[in-house]
C-alpha cells in the first residue's frame, strides 16, 4: 500500500482543540492563508500551521490557528499558495553533489561538441587548476559504442589530467594525461568490479568502469577541509532552494560526519541527515562493525544519525555491470559480491539493528538481495526492519509482490526513468521487450502491498524533486515523449507522487512519527510552492519553485520571487 501513513499511531485530530494549545501557550511561527496539503488521511487540507520550539503546533482553519498569535508570534502569509511538509531525498551523496557543483557540469550538454566546449572553458577559467574534474557526460552522445574516448578531451585540454564522472557514477571519463599519471598501460590488470576499456591494439581508450576509477581517483590531489566546507555550503543551498529538508545518504558521506557535526554547530546545517556507512564487498569485517556501530552511538538524533550501511550488488544497465541477462548480448553479469558472503552480511547487520541500504539494478541483483532479506528475517526473528533495495530499474515478476509480503523499501528515483535516448537506447537494448513492462515498477510494487521512498541519487541526476514528480506521474519528457508515456501503466497520482518524497520517505527512514507530514508534533519542516501541483497540467510539474524553505520553524531558504507578505517583522526575511 502507498499509504505509510496507515501505520501511524493515531495522534486523534489534526486540529488540536484550541483549549489544548493555548493552555500550552502561544505559538512561535504561524503559517497562515494557505492551501497546506498535510499529506495525512485523517485531514488532507488545512488554511495555517502553528509552529513552537521547532515543531508543530496545531494545524487547522486560519480563525482557530490565528488564535494562537501573540505579539512575539512571526506570521508568514502564504499568500494562498500551496504548502507542503519539506521533502526529504531517500538516496544521496551529498558530498560528491557538492563538489561537483565547483567542476566542469555537463548534465545539460547533449553532444561530444558541448562537452569539450565546456571543458575547455573551464579549463581556461581555472588556469592554476592542476586537474579539470567533473561529471554529467550521458552515454548516447558517443553514438553506437555509447563510450567515452580519450581523444575528445585530449584536442581541447592536453597539458593537464581530466577526470569527468559519467551521469551515472559508473563510468568515468579520463585524458592521456591522466592516464599516464595514473600508470594505466597495456599491461595494467582490471581492479576487482572494474573494467579498463580497451582498444583493439590494447590501449586504454579513457573510459573506465566501475571500480577501474580508483586507479586515476587515487592520484588526484586530495582537496583541504575548507574547501570541503565551501562546497558543502553550496550544497546546503542547493538542497534548500530546491525543498529538500533531509537527505539519505547512500555513500561518500559517513567519513565527513565530523564536517557535518561542525556546520551544525555553527548554526550552518540547513537540512537533516541520515548517513549511511559504504560496504564493499568481498566481505564484512569486525572493524567495518566497530566503525559503523561507534557512529551509531555518536550521531543519533533530528539533525545527524548513522545506523545505515549501504552496499552495491551490482552496476548500471548501460555498461552492462548491472546483474542480469542481457537482452542484446545475450551475456549474464553476476553480483558484485559472492551471494553467500552478501546473505551473511545482511544477516550479521540485521542481527545488530542496522538498516540495510542495497543497490540492485540489474533483476538478478534485486532478487538476491529480496533473498538474502528474507533469510536474515527468519534466521535472526527481527521485526519490522525496513531493508531498502535502492534503484530497482529491473525486477523479475515474481519478485514484485515480495517488497510489501517481506517489509522491503523499494526506495527509488523517478527522474532515472525520464525516458530519453539514454532510457530508450542503451538502457532499453540491454532490458529487452519481455522486461520492459516492469521499468521502473513503482507502482506495481506499491498496489502489490510495498512501500516507496524517492530519491535523486544526486548527483546523478539533480536534487530538485520536481522533475522526478513529473516523471513518476508522466512517464514522459518534458517534451512529451513517447506518445502515451514510456510504460503508463507505472503512472503515479500526483498525491502518490508527493507522497513517496514525504511521508513515505519518512517510513523508509523510521521516522513517519515526528516527520513527513504536516501534523501536530511533528517537526516543523515546511515548503511553500509557487503553484499548485494538483491543478497543473502534468507535464507543468517540473517548473514548480520552492519560494519558502523551512526548517525547524525557522527559514533557511526565501526566492527572490517571494512576494508573501508578513504580519510582523521578521517573519520571512
Amino acid at each position: 500500500m502507498l499509504r505509510a501513513a496507515m501505520l501511524l499511531t493515531s495522534i486523534g485530530s489534526a486540529v488540536l482543540s484550541i483549549g489544548q494549545t493555548v493552555s500550552d501557550g502561544a505559538a512561535d511561527v504561524i503559517v497562515t492563508h494557505g492551501r497546506v496539503y498535510t499529506v495525512n488521511d485523517k485531514a488532507p487540507w488545512a488554511e495555517a500551521v502553528a509552529i513552537r520550539d521547532g515543531k508543530i503546533l496545531a494545524v487547522g482553519k486560519e480563525v482557530e490557528i490565528e488564535k494562537l498569535e501573540s505579539a512575539s508570534t512571526k506570521v508568514v502569509d502564504a499568500g494562498g499558495r500551496v504548502v507542503l511538509p519539506g521533502f526529504t531525498d531517500c538516496h544521496v551523496h551529498f558530498m560528491g553533489g557538492s563538489e561537483a557543483l565547483t567542476g566542469v557540469i555537463l548534465d545539460d550538454a547533449k553532444t561530444v561538441e558541448e562537452y569539450q566546449k565546456r571543458v575547455k572553458a573551464f579549463a581556461d577559467a581555472h588556469p592554476d587548476a592542476p586537474w579539470i574534474l567533473g561529471r554529467g557526460w550521458t552515454y548516447p552522445a558517443f553514438g553506437a559504442e555509447a563510450l567515452p574516448d580519450k581523444k575528445f578531451l585530449d584536442a581541447v585540454v592536453a597539458d593537464r589530467p581530466v577526470l569527468l564522472e559519467g551521469f551515472d557514477g559508473h563510468t568515468y571519463w579520463a585524458n592521456s594525461k591522466a592516464l599516464a599519471l595514473a600508470h594505466i598501460d597495456k599491461m595494467t590488470p582490471n581492479p576487482a568490479n572494474g573494467v579498463i576499456v580497451r582498444d583493439a591494439a590494447g590501449e586504454a581508450t579513457g573510459a573506465l568502469k566501475e571500480s577501474a576509477d580508483r586507479l586515476v581517483s587515487k592520484v588526484v590531489p586530495p582537496i583541504t577541509r575548507e574547501q570541503r566546507m565551501d562546497a558543502l555550503r553550496f550544497g546546503l543551498h542547493e538542497a534548500a532552494k530546491d525543498g529538500v529538508v533531509r537527505v539519505h545518504s547512500a555513500g561518500g558521506d559517513f567519513q565527513y560526519f565530523d564536517l557535518y557535526s561542525e556546520l551544525r554547530e555553527k548554526g550552518e546545517l540547513t537540512a537533516r541527515f541520515y548517513i549511511a556507512y559504504f560496504l564493499d564487498p568481498p566481505e564484512l569485517t569486525s572493524t567495518e562493525i566497530d566503525t559503523i556501530e561507534n557512529a551509531r552511538k555518536t550521531y543519533h538524533d533530528d539533525w545527524l544519525a548513522g545506523g545505515a550501511v549501504k552496499t552495491m550488488l551490482d552496476g548500471v544497465v548501460e555498461s552492462h555491470t548491472a546483474a542480469m541477462t542481457y537482452a542484446d548480448t545475450g551475456k549474464t553479469t553476476k553480483t558484485f559480491w559472492e551471494p553467500q558472503k552478501y546473505t551473511a552480511a545482511m544477516q550479521e547487520l540485521d542481527k545488530r539493528g542496522f538498516q540495510m541500504f542495497t543497490h540492485a539494478i540489474g533483476d538478478d541483483g534485486v532478487d538476491l538481495a529480496l533473498n538474502a532479506f528474507e533469510n536474515m528475517e527468519k534466521v535472526n526473528r527481527t521485526h519490522d526492519m525496513r531493508p531498502r533495495v535502492e534503484h530497482i530499474e529491473t525486477v523479475k515478476a515474481a519478485d514484485i509482490p515480495r517488497f510489501g509480503k517481506l517489509g522491503v523499501i523499494a526506495s527509488m528515483q523517478p527522474l532515472h526513468a525520464y525516458p530519453d535516448a539514454d532510457t530508450l537506447g542503451p538502457w532499453l537494448s540491454g532490458v529487452g521487450k519481455e522486461r520492459e513492462p516492469r521499468a521502473w515498477a513503482w507502482k506495481s510494487i506499491a498496489e502489490d502491498g510495498g512501500h516507496l521512498a524517492f530519491g535523486s541519487d544526486w548527483p546523478v541526476v539533480t536534487i530538485n524533486p520536481w522533475q522526478g514528480v513529473e516523471t513518476a506521474v508522466t512517464r514522459q519528457t518534458t517534451e512529451g515523449t513517447p506518445m502515451g508515456g514510456f510504460v503508463p501503466a507505472q503512472r503515479l497520482t500526483v498525491a502518490q507522487a508527493i507522497e513517496g518524497y514525504t511521508l513515505g520517505a519518512a517510513y523508509a527512514g523510521h521516522r513517519e512519527k515526528t516527520e513527513g507530514s504536516i501534523e501536530p508534533g511533528k517537526l516543523a519542516d515546511l515548503i511553500i510552492v509557487s503553484q499548485d501541483p494538483f491543478k497543473v497540467p502534468a507535464n507543468q510539474l517540473s517548473k514548480t519553485e520552492v519560494l519558502l524553505t523551512m526548517v525547524g520553524g525557522k527559514v533557511v531558504y526565501q526566492s527572490a520571487a517571494w512576494d508573501a507578505k508578513s504580519t510582523s517583522t521578521g517573519a520571512s526575511q
